[in-house]
């Protein structure tokens, strides 16, 4: 390994900081304004029938235009060497408030909540209208969770641990009675998140409240139990894939609780100081928060279908092309970003190992799959708004005329912005990365060529499904 360089430069950190930020800026803007009136929908799993708006630009110039923002972020990211400043940025925070005892009355307040809410999202399940717009089950867990839930994960802080009901009642029952074997990992958390999303993508969970609430039920059942016998903290630290998703999420959000109080961080920066990311099994739980969100995009827009309807009218059978597409493309997302760790590792003069480089550069990926469900999720949240309010104001009295906000065309901009700053977080998150771990600052720029690579092509594919119209899935 080289020695340290000198990483000095004549300009103070706030004039760098300046600097490079209108140039981002600049950049992204650009982009912006160039690819606005090329969206067509946004590509959401669930209550969601988004509209189309057709291209008025090339979509292979503006999933290009994508792409060259985050390559040009990254070049202008490489010119911020001084190590000083870089730290700076990642290291930043501000004591809010100790707010200890505010904290434990909304832990209490949540957890009781929790637990209310859990049995009447099966009891509306069954019980209630089977309408989709209407039914409490549907909204609360799709608008409320799936889509406003996360959103104040990754934009405020992870406050699950507080509300899952699963956890409250393992930590109130007799638990812990089988040790939980490490050499495990979150390789379970990994294979449920997918088994999941499976499940929300090809089955009636997101249409039929009785087929939700009856996949709630069975859950409760399997994680309850499991949380007992292994203990509740081995459970919803590895095993569990909801408490895994919303951990992971929230370390992207700038607001942490610690034993001192709130702190406030620069959004996403905790990526950069929290050594969270520990394995391979970690490294495939980021990506696979990646490529469920491209998966769902995919098979919900006409490209999507007319694909699955190819592969089905020359004899496979539609289930079969859906399973070959979901787990393939999450093994080829996988084994990209592992390409791209395995290029480094032998493009650097370093001992480090392709194992520790995709460690250490998986936890940016966050902040790209933040931005890919922002922009999934944001308009779908916004239009059934009115009706999550309704529902949860009246559970058992459902409306009969159902509030569904029509957004403006210039919604779909914002889609674009979205994933736009996730990647531009993200280049700036692997760059700090870099030079955390390595002393030479030669090291710590070509470390991330080939993961800036990866980057691009998610941006470019991101781009390429919003631009799409979207359709109900085929054969689903």
């Amino acid at each position: 390994m080289t020695s340290q360089d000198d990483d000095s430069d004549t300009d103070t950190p706030v004039q760098l900081l300046t600097r490079v930020s209108r140039r981002l800026a600049v950049v992204a803007l650009a982009a912006v304004a160039f690819v606005g009136t090329a969206v067509a929908s946004n590509a959401a799993v669930g209550l969601d029938s988004a509209s189309q708006q057709s291209l008025s630009v090339p979509r292979w110039l503006y999933v290009a235009t994508g792409g060259a923002v985050i390559g040009a972020s990254a070049l202008l990211a490489s010119f911020v060497t001084d190590r000083r400043f870089v730290a700076s940025i990642h290291s930043w925070r501000r004591f809010l408030t100790d707010g200890r005892t505010l904290r434990q009355g909304a832990r209490v307040g949540l957890s009781v909540l929790g637990v209310v809410l859990l049995p009447l999202v099966v009891l509306r399940g069954f019980t209630g209208p089977q309408v989709p717009t209407v039914n409490f089950a549907l909204v609360l867990v799709f608008a409320g969770m799936r889509a406003g839930f996360t959103m104040a994960t990754y934009l405020f802080g992870n406050a699950w641990p507080a509300l899952n009901p699963w956890r409250t009642i393992a930590e109130f029952a007799p638990n812990g009675f089988v040790s939980y074997p490490e050499r495990f990992g979150r390789w379970p958390a990994v294979g449920g998140l997918l088994a999941l999303v499976w499940v929300e993508t090809t089955t009636g969970v997101t249409s039929l409240p009785s087929v939700l609430a009856t996949t709630i039920a069975v859950y409760s059942v399997v994680t309850t139990v499991g949380a007992i016998v292994v203990g509740p903290d081995e459970w919803f630290e590895f095993v569990d894939p909801v408490s895994v998703f919303f951990a992971f999420y929230g370390r992207v959000a700038p607001l942490t609780w610690t034993r001192e109080g709130l702190e406030l961080h620069l959004p996403g920066m905790r990526l950069v100081e929290e050594e969270f990311v520990d394995g391979i099994d970690d490294v495939a739980f980021v990506v696979a928060l990646v490529w469920e969100l491209t998966f769902s995009g995919f098979v919900t827009t006409t490209a999507g279908v007319s694909f699955v309807e190819l592969a089905a009218g020359v004899g496979l059978p539609p289930l079969l092309v859906y399973v070959v597409l979901y787990l393939g493309g999450f093994v080829a997302f996988v084994g990209l970003y592992v390409l791209a760790a395995n290029v480094a590792a032998d493009y650097l003069p370093t001992y480090r190992s392709a194992r520790e480089l995709a460690v250490w550069f998986a936890p940016p990926l966050l902040a790209i799959a933040a931005g890919y469900h922002l922009a999934h999720y944001f308009a779908f949240f916004v239009s059934l708004l009115p009706t999550l309010v309704t529902v949860l104001g009246s559970p058992f009295s459902p409306p009969p005329n159902p509030l569904v906000l029509t957004l403006p065309a210039w919604f779909g901009s914002l889609n674009i912005a979205f994933v736009l700053l996730g990647h531009l977080f993200a280049i700036w998150v692997a760059h700090s990365i870099a030079y955390e771990r390595f002393p030479s600052r030669v090291q710590a720029i070509r470390s991330q060529y080939s993961f800036v690579l990866v980057m691009m092509l998610y941006t470019a594919l991101s781009l390429w499904l919003i631009s799409l119209p979207t359709a109900p899935p085929a054969f689903l």
